[in-house]
């Protein structure tokens, strides 16, 4: 790859900290390592990262929405999280505050570097700010507004809080009304086509969302038994 992403490792262990970093350097030439969160958005603040790694360890009692604002200011650093943990619910919470991937501990140093590349490929393919100024940013319906502005929904004049999967989820969902995708599309758009995981995060997130929104006389998010979801709108709002 001619362009390889600068890298930040936030690790607390030295040891696995120092094998890591030994790792990566065999395939990336930049990589930063900080023991802290606190150190790591310090050193960010400096010198920015393109690719950003965290052990969840690292940061004790972790909110990943506050981390992540913290260490990715402008929102566009890719993160990928590394966890001792099995827990599925560990992982989604993760993904739906917006890391990019998560793996578990210890990873394989291939497969780390295989996933780090693959999320860069699709950040460098992702169309320039300003292509991405000019398009269509949010989406409307009665008592229904799903904006990627500012990343904020309203439904029946309330302001909606909503994880960043969830409310990509419920976008793609509405910007495209009455077309139904299967999960697997699903996964591919919100997360990668090389996001390997189940289609049952789709699931999660759906009846999340379902949680938060309930369907209107002239919209609803409808299962489509045996293929996936859509988003069901009236024609006369289409």
């Amino acid at each position: 790859m001619n362009n390889p992403p600068k890298i930040m490792l936030v690790e607390h262990d030295i040891q696995t900290a120092r094998m890591l970093r030994d790792a990566l350097k065999a395939r990336f030439p930049e990589v930063q390592v900080a023991f802290d969160g606190a150190t790591a958005a310090r050193e960010l603040a400096i010198r920015p990262a393109d690719f950003i790694i965290l052990d969840k360890d690292t940061v004790p009692r972790i909110d990943y929405a506050d981390v992540f604002r913290e260490l990715r200011p402008k929102g566009s650093t890719p993160i990928l999280v590394l966890s001792g943990s099995r827990d599925v619910p560990e992982k989604i919470r993760a993904l739906d505050a917006g890391a990019d991937d998560f793996l578990e501990k210890p990873p394989d140093t291939r497969e780390l570097v295989s996933r780090i590349l693959a999320i860069w490929r699709r950040t460098l393919m992702s169309p320039p700010s300003s292509a991405r100024r000019s398009l269509p940013k949010c989406v409307e319906y009665p008592q229904l507004t799903i904006s990627l502005s500012n990343y904020t929904v309203t439904c029946d004049g309330e302001a909606i809080e909503m994880p960043p999967k969830e409310l990509e989820l419920l976008y793609f969902l509405a910007s495209s009304p009455n077309q139904v995708f299967t999960r697997e599309q699903l996964l591919n758009h919100i997360w990668g086509y090389d996001y390997i995981g189940d289609a049952r995060t789709i699931d999660v997130h759906i009846k999340r969302i379902r949680e938060k929104i309930k369907d209107h006389e002239t919209w609803s998010l409808d299962t489509v038994w045996g293929v996936g979801y859509k988003f069901r709108a009236a024609a006369e709002v289409l």
